[in-house]
């Protein structure tokens, strides 16, 4: 490749935007409470102030999803949020039973849980069917836990044919919204929620909803409660959460139209090339993302190539990105779990020029695909 390739461009393209940036929005919002936080749990008049803040926020969140304001909680991270989502449910479920059943495309976070659920298959495109789950339900079932859609390949659920199932069975289902929030509709049925904010541009954020009526109750618990909240957050960080969901949502059509826009020009110019597998539903999916796998070539590599023409793309699992393994997600699907490279798309709000960008990273493709295939000897095939 040029030795010029990243200086052709005076920015670096940001296709990677699982967890960030932050909307302008959350950025903003964060400059003007941050030097102003006091901790929400001291007796002085700063602390009473700023609990008073948490609390009012606290109360809209529970609003706008339908709970009670004890009933939701603010946590460090989406992942944390499930862990405890499930620690929930499980105690408070204790005498029906411990099982949780999961479908293979799940967060490594769900997957990897004490003890682990039992996982049920997907079909091609990563999506569970709904019957099969409903097969697997039995008297000592704990809970469901089902996606929105799937951050790795953008595939949606069938959420609201999930939760009729477990609504017949009166198991809980556990709804992880921590890839689609702000981007489609989070469908309901739901009777525990869990969201990141990272998802809509905020900071890193977990949100834990539990549903009126909906058996809760956390094993390290001190109190004999139906809930209570783990530990208070700073308030800034659900402030400006709460600052880019709304900034997001003021623009959620013409964003999301854009996004698929751009991501089915990512999934024809990918399929263009030799010997590539675009991976994920091609309609019913999350708009931001697109997934591809090429063969003859390694993930960590095609990383390195895009990286030096200016492009920050990911490879591997979505939920263990930093290790670069083969992805679990692709390994469920039956599809090449190797040589792959994830786009997430930022809000058009933190990248401007956001087309531009698009069709630079297309036209680089077959070039950047090529280059990897030669590094490790494999051009010619």
């Amino acid at each position: 490749m040029p030795s010029d390739a990243v200086s052709a461009s005076s920015r670096r393209v940001w296709l990677d935007a699982t967890s960030g940036p932050l909307h302008p929005a959350a950025v903003e919002a964060l400059g003007a409470c941050a030097g102003d936080a006091a901790d929400p749990g001291a007796r002085h008049t700063p602390g009473r102030a700023t609990r008073h803040e948490l609390d009012r926020a606290r109360s809209r969140w529970a609003e706008v999803l339908g709970v009670e304001p004890r009933a939701l909680s603010f946590l460090p991270s989406g992942a944390h949020a499930l862990r405890v989502a499930l620690d929930g449910l499980r105690h408070a479920r204790r005498r029906v039973g411990s099982q949780v059943l999961a479908s293979a495309v799940e967060r490594a976070v769900v997957l990897t849980n004490d003890p682990p659920p039992q996982i049920v298959p997907v079909d091609r495109f990563g999506r569970v069917d709904p019957a099969e789950v409903g097969s697997r339900l039995t008297g000592t079932s704990a809970a469901v836990v089902a996606q929105v859609a799937n951050g790795e390949v953008g595939t949606a659920q069938r959420v609201e044919e999930l939760a009729s199932v477990c609504r017949v069975r009166g198991v809980p289902l556990v709804l992880d919204a921590t890839a689609s929030g702000g981007h489609v509709r989070t469908p309901q049925g739901w009777d525990v929620l869990v969201a990141d904010a990272q998802s809509w541009g905020g900071p890193p954020l977990g949100i834990l909803a539990v549903r009126p009526g909906t058996r809760f109750l956390l094993p390290y618990a001190a109190e004999a409660e139906e809930r209570r909240a783990v530990a208070p957050p700073w308030p800034p960080l659900v402030i400006a959460a709460e600052a880019a969901l709304l900034a997001t949502a003021a623009n959620g059509e013409s964003d999301a139209a854009l996004h698929r826009r751009l991501t089915d020009r990512i999934r024809a110019a990918a399929r263009a090339v030799p010997d590539v597998e675009v991976v994920g539903d091609p309609v019913d999916r999350l708009p931001h993302v697109a997934s591809f796998s090429a063969l003859f070539v390694d993930g960590e590599v095609l990383v390195e190539e895009f990286d030096q023409r200016g492009f920050a793309v990911a490879s591997g699992s979505a939920c263990v990105s930093t290790r670069l393994e083969p992805s679990h997600v692709l390994a469920a699907m039956g599809a090449l779990t190797h040589g792959n490279v994830r786009i997430t798309l930022p809000w058009p709000a933190c990248a401007p020029a956001l087309e531009e960008d698009v069709e630079r990273f297309c036209a680089t493709l077959p070039e950047a695909v090529a280059a990897a295939r030669t590094r490790l000897g494999v051009a010619d095939l």
